[in-house]
């Protein structure tokens, strides 16, 4: 075990393409963050990934036809990565790797995290932040999250 073990809790920093995971080997109010794991993910956009228009539904009676509501890929994208990311922090939790869980995130990502956690990991979760930091500096995530 590296880092991680070390550390007094994870701090998972993300939005729906990229996610920092930081061992936090501070003392509160101090912390002190160390990169474990970046993990990328750029997605292209809505238009990119569909660029048909959207289908048409006949009415049952009459001759009204009405759009159907197009799917939106991107958001689709982003929350297989947050997903993908839980699992990933479920994975480290089960390997005793983590004792306590910082989440911060962007509203709609953080709750998106947070529901896709299992039920040990969400039991180590100790505090959230709903705020977009994953592309500042570490030292500058450190200053937000310090209590």
């Amino acid at each position: 075990m590296g880092t991680l073990a070390k550390s007094n809790r994870l701090v998972v920093v993300a939005d729906g393409a990229k996610a920092l995971l930081l061992a936090d080997t501070g003392i509160p109010p101090e912390p002190k963050l160390a990169v474990v794991e970046t993990v990328v993910e750029p997605h292209d956009t809505t238009a990119a990934q569909g660029t048909e228009r959207p289908g048409r539904v006949h009415e049952s009676a009459g001759v009204s036809r009405s759009a159907v509501e197009e799917t939106d890929f991107h958001t689709a994208a982003e929350i297989a990565f947050l997903k993908r990311l839980a699992a990933r922090v479920d994975a480290l939790v089960s390997a005793g790797e983590v004792r306590r869980l910082l989440l911060v995130a962007p509203p709609k990502a953080l709750g998106t995290l947070r529901d896709a956690l299992g039920v040990q990991a969400r039991g180590l979760v100790d505090g959230e932040l709903a705020k977009d930091l994953v592309k500042l500096p570490v030292d500058e995530i450190a200053r937000h999250i310090a209590t």
